[in-house]
């Protein structure tokens, strides 16, 4: 049966909660436009007139569409070149979703959607559609075909595993610029101390290069291994330029709600880095220079007017 247009208003409605769920469970935003638009084709193929609930039908069918997206993901990432990071997302994405609550913040953070690796599907499902959208266990045990008592065990799991290694500062927008501002100040300053002493001592630095760009698969571990490699990122080298296909423009912005340096050559993003701040100084250094997961990045650049970088790389 033809959808009318009433039905599919009512899922372009739904639309952008869909992909902000997807987005959180899979950590691409690629996949996430996929699997909502084949949540689509299963509501063109239904019967929406005989759906009582079409927020809910929509939510389900997303859900268990994205958890065999990871179950199959698991086993790609498992031959995956190098380290494999999300696909970041810059200030104003509308896959970011709803920001009213810390707890729907964080879950969209890069360094939370980072440790959400480490959960199983089931538990990645379970804190999503709890901490970010609110769900009740009763809904999420009918989303995911389990029981409520389930649901609640599954919750937990993931509070615990995600509890272990998280410790954040909330910062608003501008404050994140200032951060990102004022390391990118020490890191071209020249001055190894000064950015020595914005790091904690347990910072890490890691990227993602998909065996596209080079990147380093091992994290750059502790505060002077970290500050040596982003005191050298930024120095001048032809095989940079080279590599990237010109002199990147340098912008201090947030990505996923955290202080970000974006690198720009010719309007098209050639890298994301993500700082993430704690009380005692910015603990670490997510960067995604994979190509392929910058797509997005590009098309939202794009849609601004960021002025003049802060400087020119290399």
């Amino acid at each position: 049966m033809p959808l009318t247009a009433e039905d599919v208003d009512r899922f372009e409605v739904a639309r952008p909660r869909l992909g902000a769920i997807a987005y959180r469970l899979l950590g691409s935003a690629s996949d996430a436009e996929d699997v909502v638009q084949e949540t689509f084709l299963r509501w063109h193929a239904a019967d929406p007139g005989r759906i009582e609930v079409p927020e809910a039908w929509l939510t389900k069918v997303l859900t268990r569409l994205c958890l065999n997206q990871l179950t199959s993901a698991r086993a790609r990432r498992e031959t995956y070149v190098g380290q494999w990071l999300p696909e970041p997302l810059l200030e104003g994405d509308p896959m970011l979703g709803p920001a009213e609550t810390a707890e729907q913040r964080e879950s969209v953070s890069y360094a939370m959607l980072t440790l959400m690796e480490r959960l199983t599907p089931g538990e990645r499902a379970v804190y999503v559609l709890r901490e970010a959208f609110g769900h009740a266990h009763r809904e999420i045990a009918d989303v995911l075909g389990i029981s409520e008592a389930a649901s609640q065990q599954l919750h937990h799991r993931a509070k615990r595993h995600l509890a272990r290694d998280r410790v954040r500062t909330e910062v608003d927008a501008g404050a994140a610029r200032r951060i990102a501002e004022e390391f990118l100040a020490a890191a071209t300053s020249g001055k190894y101390d000064g950015l020595l002493s914005m790091l904690t001592d347990d910072a890490v630095a890691i990227g993602d290069g998909g065996g596209k760009v080079p990147a380093r698969a091992k994290a750059f571990e502790g505060a002077r291994a970290v500050a040596r490699f982003m005191w050298g990122l930024f120095r001048p080298a032809r095989s940079k330029r080279d590599l990237v296909g010109g002199s990147p423009g340098v912008y201090a912005t947030t990505a996923n709600g955290e202080p970000a340096v974006v690198a720009v050559v010719d309007g098209r993003v050639v890298g994301v880095v993500c700082l993430e701040v704690t009380p005692e100084g910015i603990a670490g250094f997510r960067s995604q220079v994979n190509p392929d997961k910058l797509r997005r990045a590009t098309e939202r650049w794009a849609s601004g007017d960021h002025g003049e970088p802060l400087f020119h790389a290399f």
